[in-house]
C-alpha cells in the first residue's frame, strides 16, 4: 500500500531539501554566472558552428524525447494516473500531496518566470520550440517536483532499503537527465536548470512537510 512514511528520517530529509534548495536558489539569483553559462552552451556545440550540437545525430533526437518527460502533458498524465490509484486505495493524504505539489509548483514557476523575465539563450540554435522566458527552467523544476514526489510515495511502499534506494535513485536520475537535456538542446542557460532543480526540490520537500504536519 502506498503511504506517506512517518519515519523521522524522511522528515529530516525533506527539511534538508527545503533548506538546501532555497539556499541554492538564492545563491543563483544573487550571482548568476553569465560567462560560465555561455561557456557550457558553446562547449555543447561544434566548434565554429553554434547550430550543430556535439555528438551523433541520434543523441539530439533522443534528448528531444527525454526532455518531453519533463513537460506538463507527461507530468500531468503521470500525476493523474497516480492520483487515481491513491483515491481508489483511499490514501487521502498521499493524494493531497500530489494535488498540492505539481499544480502549486506550476503556478510558482509561472510567476517566477514572469518576474525574472530572463531571455532564452541566443548564442546557439534552439533544437526544440520554446515560448516562455528562461529563469527558472520549468522542465527542471517540475520534473524535480513530480518525479521526486512520486518517487518518495513509491519508496514509502517499499520495505527493503535497497528498493527504496533504487526508486529514489531513478527519480533523481530522471530529474537530472531532463534538466541536462534542456541545456543540450540550447533552450536554457545552465543556471536556469540549476535554479529549477533547487526550487523544485525545495517545493517538493515543503509540500511533504506540510502534509506531515497536518497529520
Amino acid at each position: 500500500m502506498v503511504r506517506i512514511p512517518v519515519m523521522n528520517s524522511a522528515n529530516r530529509a525533506a527539511l534538508a531539501a527545503c533548506i538546501l534548495g532555497l539556499l541554492g536558489f538564492a545563491l543563483l539569483v544573487a550571482g548568476r554566472g553569465h560567462r560560465l553559462d555561455e561557456a557550457v552552451l558553446m562547449a555543447l556545440r561544434q566548434p565554429g558552428d553554434p547550430k550543430q550540437p556535439i555528438g551523433p545525430a541520434w543523441l539530439a533526437l533522443t534528448l528531444r524525447d527525454v526532455t518531453a518527460l519533463g513537460g506538463i502533458p507527461v507530468l500531468a498524465l503521470l500525476t493523474a494516473i497516480a492520483l487515481g490509484f491513491l483515491l481508489v486505495a483511499r490514501q487521502g493524504r498521499a493524494a493531497a500531496l500530489l494535488l498540492l505539489a505539481l499544480p502549486g509548483g506550476l503556478v510558482l514557476n509561472t510567476l517566477l518566470k514572469r518576474g525574472f523575465d530572463r531571455p532564452r539563450p541566443d548564442l546557439v540554435a534552439h533544437l526544440v520550440q520554446v515560448e516562455s522566458s528562461s529563469f527558472p527552467s520549468g522542465h527542471a523544476m517540475l520534473s524535480a517536483i513530480g518525479y521526486l514526489t512520486l518517487g518518495a510515495l513509491l519508496a514509502g511502499a517499499a520495505a527493503p532499503r535497497r528498493q527504496r534506494g533504487y526508486i529514489l535513485g531513478v527519480a533523481v536520475a530522471l530529474t537530472l537527465l531532463i534538466g541536462a537535456s534542456r541545456v543540450y538542446l540550447g533552450v536554457h542557460w545552465p543556471s536556469d536548470v540549476l535554479a529549477g532543480w533547487c526550487l523544485g526540490t525545495a517545493w517538493a520537500g515543503s509540500c511533504w512537510l506540510a502534509l506531515r504536519r497536518r497529520g
